[in-house]
């Protein structure tokens, strides 16, 4: 079995999607409904002039550069931000294929890939020389080898893991819960040197409240809450949530320090679903969508611990519903994120989607949902990182943008199927996103069929 995973995997790397011709220097979609998402309006009938991989102008009527590529709108779709997976565990070319394919532009690596990942893949994906959304990347640290994650366990040996990930070209450190406190606070103290701030879970001895204090800037889950802030220190957790009016206290906490909090509605009830059900795992593998998940991760799924665990869910799943929705009416910066393909259920792309029907589920408006997913990443890596803009419909931004027959204020569920996608100054219409995943699809196929190493 293991030559057969082996050779699964390597098939897999070697069947990338196709990379598109050389793209136009200008793009021009006229009679656009544009949802720039900075706020929530929409400009009807626009013209969106890029060049190169930038919106340069939006705005009535305007006059079109000579040479330009043509979409027309017609005026009757839609024009809006590509969307940003904040979590994922995804590694392969075929998965950031996918996520092009399902409108996902922007996509933060939290940890565990393999190193020619980094040295390969997301490069070729930033610049645009594969179909990808653009990749940003945390490195995964832990204190302990019962969990996961690169080892460190001194002040000293997080110092140096700090200006290795930079040299390596990652953008944010990732806590596990196993770290010691000096460690951490030395990873706080060098990660604001270099450039690379704290991201991740709870950390079991070091607790929320000063992991903020100290500079942490993205909770991982929402759920992190219930571990190591609602949680009294050395108190054993639970399935009974924390009395609703700790709510306003857990808010109060983010909106002090700034903190960005992953919204990862559709992560946490996948998990509580399976529980003690291995039928819900055969439901995920049973999906159509599911020809598009590697052999890899379809093994890794069947044979995922989820099942076996006894916790019940339904009761703090509620209450991270009421939590994410006063955290959203109070203005806490809320990001989607899925732990895809990491959780039996969360496939790449496509749990990005079930996100957002778990949040407007949770009582979030569309704008406020589809902010977590366009506008909020944008402005989190604005303040964190700098660099391009992206996250809005605007001039000077990326041009990331989902074109999509409907109003997704009116109908998140039109953003499933997008008439095309631009990443990177590339344009797919519908046609090109079929093919790059039919070509991911196919691949798998033929991984799948293929007789065992000897």
């Amino acid at each position: 079995m293991r030559r057969l995973l082996l050779g699964l995997l390597v098939v897999a790397n070697l069947c990338p999607v196709a990379a598109t011709a050389a793209e136009p220097a200008s793009t021009a979609f006229v009679h656009v409904n544009v949802v720039p998402m900075d706020r929530e309006r929409v400009l009807r009938d626009q013209t969106v002039i890029v060049e190169g991989d930038r919106i340069v102008a939006i705005g009535p009527h305007l006059a079109v550069p000579a040479n330009a590529r043509m979409i027309d709108g017609h005026g009757t779709a839609y024009l809006s931000p590509g969307l940003a997976d904040m979590h994922t565990h995804s590694e392969t070319r075929n998965d950031l294929g996918v996520y092009v394919a399902q409108g996902v532009t922007t996509v933060l690596q939290m940890g565990g890939a393999r190193s020619g990942f980094l040295d390969s893949t997301v490069p070729a994906a930033n610049k645009g020389a594969i179909p990808a959304p653009h990749v940003y990347a945390a490195f995964l640290v832990d204190g302990t080898p019962d969990y996961n994650g690169f080892l460190i366990k001194t002040p000293a040996e997080a110092r140096a893991i700090v200006g290795l990930a930079k040299t390596n070209g990652y953008d944010f450190i990732k806590v596990y819960v196993g770290l010691a406190p000096d460690v951490f606070d030395a990873l706080a103290e060098e990660g604001h040197r270099l450039g690379l701030p704290l991201v991740g879970h709870g950390v079991t001895s070091v607790r929320l409240e000063h992991q903020l204090a100290a500079g942490q800037v993205l909770v991982a889950h929402a759920e992190e809450f219930f571990y190591t802030y609602f949680t009294p220190r050395g108190v054993e957790e639970t399935d009974t949530p924390p009395d609703i009016k700790r709510i306003p206290d857990a808010i109060a906490l983010a909106r002090k320090y700034h903190a960005t909090v992953t919204a990862d509605m559709a992560t946490y009830a996948a998990i509580g679903h399976q529980i003690q059900h291995p039928d819900v795992v055969a439901g995920f593998l049973a999906r159509p969508e599911s020809a598009y998940l590697s052999p890899n991760d379809r093994l890794a799924w069947q044979r995922s611990d989820y099942v076996n665990k006894t916790a019940k869910l339904d009761a703090k799943l509620a209450f991270l519903r009421s939590m994410v929705k006063a955290m959203a009416d109070a203005n806490v910066e809320l990001v989607t994120g899925t732990d895809a393909p990491a959780v039996p259920g969360m496939l790449p792309g496509f749990s990005l989607h079930d996100d957002l029907d778990e949040l407007e589920a949770s009582g979030l408006t569309r704008f406020q949902a589809l902010s977590a997913a366009t506008r909020n990443p944008g402005a989190f890596i604005a303040r964190t990182k700098g660099g391009e803009p992206f996250g809005i419909v605007a001039a000077g931004d990326r041009a990331d943008l989902v074109l999509s027959s409907e109003n997704p204020l009116d109908n998140l569920s039109t953003l499933r199927t997008p008439l095309g996608v631009m990443a990177h100054g590339q344009w797919w219409d519908g046609q090109g996103l079929r093919q790059i995943a039919d070509g991911v699809r196919d691949s798998y196929r033929r991984a799948s069929a293929m007789p065992p190493a000897q």
